[in-house]
């Protein structure tokens, strides 16, 4: 007999409803999310008897531990999309109300009545491929909005130089760690600039960023109404930064040890345009490659599998566009103007055209000799 099993995944307390073939419940309990209650509840489950199929909601985060507890007992697990459990508890009664035993519930009719993706245990490669990818993806966020706010504060006290640095590269970052408005910079001479930058290993063309800093300080003498502040807080986003860029490479330079290690590492790689960080993306989000029984699975789950669209008359597989169907207003207005619903008048022919064109042709305009004096009367 086949059990189906529903589990709406919490942080604290999960709740689970098991129901058989013909979708009478047969268990409906919580368990809390610790070793004991999970323990418990795994002992209910084996009361029940039959091959119990259990459903999850969630994958990974604060599940990670019952989804280990679960497969470590042998049980078989499938994914139910959350998207996909609020669509089909609208189909029962009361929809619109929301808890957790009824999303339960609707998990395992889920389980019952749709074919599932499973879920499959993860390796260690692939585990910490996806924290490095999870991390440096936060990393990236974090760079994108610090080097925005940099790029503001700059603009604010020295707009010339905000418009030629570019502080995605390592230099100009360097630069504006010690040196931000254009009294500092003036100061400290190229000398002094040129003697920071070199400290710096690995940084390209330190002299001529050192000319081009000192041409925009030359340019503006106006000390902007508040610089030294806005100028320290510049200092800190730059060595926040420098820090960060650091970072990033560390965990570049780890995914590209991990993808080593994972046996599909080279093959996704080798498809085009797939670097280190891409081919670790994708092996983060996809996980193992058995849980799709087939590329177009894989492509279906990506989103990048064709979908029918039919409705009434309209033929199958053609995507209804934004103009296609005329709104109710223009409808209206189509039919209150009636002159614009006449037929238009047909257009005459060449030979027509050519006709009337010849009976109808102004005369030309007198040339510049017949405008003499001489010829005018």
């Amino acid at each position: 007999m086949r059990v189906c099993v529903g589990i709406d995944v919490a942080k604290t307390v999960h709740w689970a409803c098991a129901v058989d073939e013909a979708g009478q419940v047969m268990l409906e309990r919580a368990a809390d999310n610790s070793p004991d209650q999970i323990a418990s509840f795994i002992v209910d489950m084996r009361a029940l008897g039959g091959e119990p199929v259990i459903g999850l909601d969630v994958v990974g985060s604060f599940a990670c531990f019952l989804e280990a507890s679960l497969l470590a007992e042998g049980f078989r697990l499938v994914h139910a999309p959350g998207i996909s459990v609020n669509r089909a508890g609208q189909g029962f009664a009361g929809g619109e109300r929301k808890s957790d035993p009824r999303d339960a519930r609707t998990i395992a009719e889920l389980v019952r009545t749709r074919d599932l993706r499973p879920i499959l245990p993860d390796d260690a490669t692939v585990t910490a491929i996806r924290l490095k990818v999870g991390r440096r993806r936060d990393l990236t966020g974090e760079q994108t909005r610090r080097l925005a706010r940099l790029r503001a504060l700059l603009a604010s006290v020295h707009p010339g130089r905000e418009r030629e640095l570019d502080v995605t590269c390592k230099g100009p970052l360097t630069l504006l760690a010690r040196y931000v408005t254009p009294a500092e910079i003036r100061q400290a001479g190229k000398r002094r600039i040129v003697v920071h930058l070199v400290k710096t290993p690995h940084l390209r063309a330190v002299e001529r960023l050192a000319d081009q800093a000192l041409a925009a300080a030359q340019a503006q003498s106006l000390a902007v109404t508040g610089e030294a502040a806005i100028a320290e807080r510049v200092r800190e986003l730059a060595a926040e930064a420098l820090e960060s860029k650091v970072k990033i490479a560390r965990i570049d330079h780890d995914i590209v040890a991990l993808l080593a290690a994972h046996p599909d590492g080279a093959l996704v790689q080798s498809l085009p345009g797939m670097g280190a960080v891409l081919a670790a993306e994708f092996i983060a989000c996809v996980g193992n490659i058995a849980r799709f029984r087939s590329a177009d699975a894989l492509a279906a789950a990506a989103g990048l599998a064709p979908v029918i669209r039919q409705s009434g008359k309209k033929p199958a597989g053609e995507e209804p566009s934004a103009g296609t169907k005329p709104s109710s207003a223009s409808s209206s207005r189509a039919r209150s103007a009636p002159s614009a619903q006449k037929t238009p008048c047909p257009r005459p022919s060449t030979t027509e055209n050519g006709e009337r064109e010849n009976t109808t042709r102004r005369p030309s305009s007198p040339s510049r000799a017949d405008e003499s004096p001489s010829s005018g009367q």
